[in-house]
C-alpha cells in the first residue's frame, strides 16, 4: 500500500509470529476453489462483490481508479479515474452510493453506484485505508489498531472499535470485509486475514494464506505487491481474495484449525 522500509517489514513479521503462533486464536488454512483473472495494473486497495459483479479500487497517484468487473472474465464494465494528487483507497457501496477513501488527502468521494458519476465528497482526519458495511453502519480502517464506525448517511464518525489480539493492539489493519457477523481484515505486510468480533474488538480467528501469493518473479514489485483485497458473496457464501497487481483473484474455502492434540 505504501512504500515499504526494511524496519516495517521486520516489525510486521515479528508481530505476526508473536501474535498468531499462539494456540489461543484459531488459525485457519485455505483451499482454492476457483481462480479468476485479475489485472496486473490494479494496485488493489478496496474490493467487494455486489449483485453478480466485483468492484475494485486501486491506489498510487495517477493510477487510481474504481472499476466494475465481470468476475469470470476480468472484463472492465465501468471505470472512473481519480485525478492526482489523490491516491485511491478503500470503497464500499451503501444503498445507491459508492463511497471511496483517499490515503492522505483527508477527503473521500461519493459516486452514484449505477452511473459512477461523482455526486459529492466528505472529509475525515488522518489517513484512509479501507471500508466495509454491515448494512447499517460503515467501518473504516486507517492503518492503526482502531476501526472507525461511520454514520452511513453523514459519513461522520459515531464510534470506534479498538482491535486487539491476545490483549495487544493490532496495527496495520487494511482492506476490510463484513462476513457472517465478523469484520475480516487484511493485516498489511503479512499473509494473514484476521477475523474481528465487532462488539469486543478481539481477534477471534486468523486465516493464514501463506503460499497463495504468486511467485515474486511474476510481480512488478514483490515487496509492495502484497496480499490485499477481500470480497464476500453473501448469497452464494463465496469468499474471494487477491493482492496488489496479482494476476489472479482466488475463491477460497477455509479449512479447520489444526488440533493441538
Amino acid at each position: 500500500m505504501k512504500p515499504i522500509t526494511r524496519l516495517l517489514v521486520l516489525l510486521a513479521l515479528m508481530l505476526a509470529s508473536s501474535v498468531y503462533a499462539q494456540n489461543s486464536i484459531p488459525i485457519y488454512g485455505y483451499q482454492v476453489l476457483h481462480t479468476y483473472p485479475h489485472s496486473t495494473k490494479a494496485y488493489t486497495e478496496g474490493l467487494f462483490y455486489l449483485d453478480g459483479y466485483l468492484y475494485e479500487s486501486t491506489g498510487t497517484t495517477g493510477e487510481s481508479f474504481i472499476h466494475k468487473l465481470d468476475l469470470n472474465t476480468g472484463k472492465v464494465l465501468q471505470q472512473v479515474e481519480l485525478s492526482p494528487p489523490d491516491y485511491g483507497e478503500g470503497i464500499v457501496a451503501f444503498k445507491n452510493r459508492l463511497i471511496q477513501l483517499t490515503w492522505q488527502s483527508q477527503r473521500g468521494y461519493i459516486y452514484d453506484l449505477k452511473s459512477f458519476k461523482k455526486i459529492g465528497q466528505f472529509s475525515y482526519p488522518g489517513e484512509g485505508w479501507a471500508l466495509t458495511t454491515d448494512g447499517h453502519r460503515i467501518y473504516m480502517s486507517d492503518g492503526t489498531a482502531t476501526i472507525r464506525v461511520l454514520d452511513p448517511e453523514t459519513l461522520k464518525q459515531v464510534g470506534k472499535i479498538d482491535v486487539t489480539a491476545l490483549g495487544r493492539p493490532l496495527v496495520n489493519l487494511n482492506e476490510l470485509e463484513w462476513v457472517k457477523g465478523k469484520i475480516y481484515a487484511n493485516v498489511w505486510l503479512t499473509q494473514n486475514i484476521v477475523q474481528i468480533d465487532p462488539n469486543s474488538g478481539k481477534v477471534v480467528g486468523v486465516i493464514n494464506l501463506t503460499g497463495l501469493a504468486p511467485d515474486p518473479s511474476a510481480l512488478a514489485d514483490p515487496s509492495n505487491d502484497v496480499l490485499n483485497g477481500i470480497a464476500y458473496d453473501e448469497k452464494q457464501d463465496r469468499l474471494f481474495v487477491t493482492g496488489k497487481r496479482w494476476p489472479s483473484i482466488y475463491e477460497i474455502k477455509l479449512t479447520p484449525p489444526k488440533s493441538d492434540h
